[in-house]
């Protein structure tokens, strides 16, 4: 690979119509070759929840952007597994939200700001005193010439004008390769790469690099031509010299592929990925920070100081107070992700929780596997309901579970077509038991 290469500045754009025809799904093309793994040494979450994230829903208050910000503390633990947050800066609700933060006085995340490549734009984050800021530096001709109206030599001279500026203020430039996953790779992105090296290299500074998969078109497969391959998106920047933590991966889930993208780019030499909680990001959403805490635990093990279970405090809060609607069988945190249906499966946990459950829930994210009660329950889903909330061992053929499965039975025979809800099985164990109902466990009825 040329490790100095030069701006194709080219009179028309290129739009990879082989690749992204429009009025067809796009193309996957494999060219054959393929690169090897570069694990770096430290992989981390950066956290968009505040920035792209915002652009999903209606703004946070300030209030409520400072709570998801100290749980996303107690998640990282003083660890830098959440190494940053990012913030706009624009409106006075977003500068309270930065300040309010700022005055907690973490570690981790650091709070760093989100601009547009304008000069204007950039005196916000001298104004909050920020060490740093991502910079909106679009990289495929779509952008470039579509939108922006430029040329790339004018379009690339802009960017390394905006980012002189961050240095010479002694402000970190995090560049956002906009649409990365559409650019011309060889005629831009490694050109306009190799000269903010050069400027990192004349300020002895960092200068970040954002890979930005605007629209989800990034593939995690090593023989996929450019520019979808993830894989070689990341190893081509590191041929040339860009360093692994000077690199960050943000997705989109346009392809189902927001997740496994992200895990790609660490494995081939990209420390930081992006993320927002529960996936909440702009149209289909960025990677789930909760997901991407877990699969660096799968990756590099587990941290002891990295506070897991503050995952579902997180949920709880983000359903309560912020009004997000998490899908009942949404994996880690909905709320069925550890509850079977099948009474098969129920007999199964009865015997070892291990057969139907994928990691021990309780231990690890404070929440206790659990059975939804239906016509497919059976006899040993309602014996491991009742056990779960009530202080008793009980055979499952026991006849006052007979007599709730008969109840059961009952309403699925009359038309029924939802589940059984916890209060009504409370009323048919307090029928069933009659004097004896044994003792409630401790949280049992929440």
């Amino acid at each position: 690979m040329n490790k100095n290469p030069k701006l194709v500045d080219v009179g028309k754009p290129n739009l990879y119509r082989e690749m992204f025809p429009y009025t067809e799904f796009p193309a996957v093309v494999f060219d054959g070759e393929r690169v090897d793994y570069e694990i770096p040494e430290q992989i981390w979450i950066t956290d968009t929840t505040f920035r792209d994230g915002q652009q999903a829903r209606p703004p946070y208050r300030p209030e409520q952007i400072l709570r998801i910000y100290d749980l996303l503390h107690e998640i990282d633990g003083g660890t830098g597994l959440i190494r940053q947050c990012e913030f706009f800066l624009y409106s006075d609700r977003d500068r309270e939200a930065v300040e309010l933060c700022k005055e907690r006085d973490y570690q981790y995340p650091e709070v760093t700001g989100w601009i547009r490549a304008v000069a204007a734009d950039f005196k916000l984050v001298s104004q909050m005193g920020l060490a740093e800021t991502g910079i909106l530096t679009s990289a495929s001709d779509y952008h470039i010439f579509l939108k922006l109206r430029k040329t790339r030599a004018q379009a690339m001279n802009g960017y390394l004008d905006i980012a002189r500026a961050a240095l010479d203020s002694g402000v970190i430039p995090r560049c956002h390769f906009e649409d990365i996953t559409r650019a011309d790779y060889d005629g831009f992105v490694l050109p306009f790469a190799a000269a903010l090296m050069k400027l990192a290299e004349e300020y002895d500074k960092p200068v970040k690099i954002r890979l930005c998969d605007t629209l989800g078109f990034g593939l995690p497969w090593s023989g996929v031509a450019l520019p979808r391959s993830v894989p070689k998106l990341i190893h081509g920047l590191r041929q040339i010299g860009v360093p692994s933590e000077w690199l960050e991966w943000h997705g989109h889930n346009d392809f189902h592929k927001v997740q496994v993208d992200a895990a790609t780019a660490w494995l081939y030499g990209c420390s930081a990925a992006n993320a927002a909680i529960f996936g909440n990001g702009e149209r289909t959403g960025n990677p789930p920070l909760e997901a991407l805490v877990v699969e660096h635990a799968q990756l590099k093990g587990m941290t002891n100081e990295v506070n897991y279970a503050a995952i579902t405090e997180l949920a709880e809060y983000a359903q309560k107070e912020l009004s997000i609607e998490i899908p009942w069988n949404y994996p880690l945190v909905g709320r069925d992700f550890n509850v079977t249906r099948a009474g098969i499966h129920a007999d199964g946990l009865l015997k070892n929780e291990e057969i139907y459950n994928c990691f021990d829930t309780r231990k690890l994210l404070n929440r206790p596997i659990g059975v939804a009660i239906t016509d497919k329950t059976g006899a040993a889903g309602i014996k491991h309901w009742i056990e779960a909330r009530y202080e008793i061992q009980i055979p499952k053929h026991d006849p006052k579970i007979t007599r709730i499965k008969d109840q059961i039975d009952a309403e699925y025979a009359a038309d029924r077509v939802s589940s059984i809800s916890d209060a009504e099985m409370f009323q048919w164990v307090r029928d069933s038991f009659g004097n004896n109902v044994p003792k409630e466990k401790s949280g049992s009825s929440l």
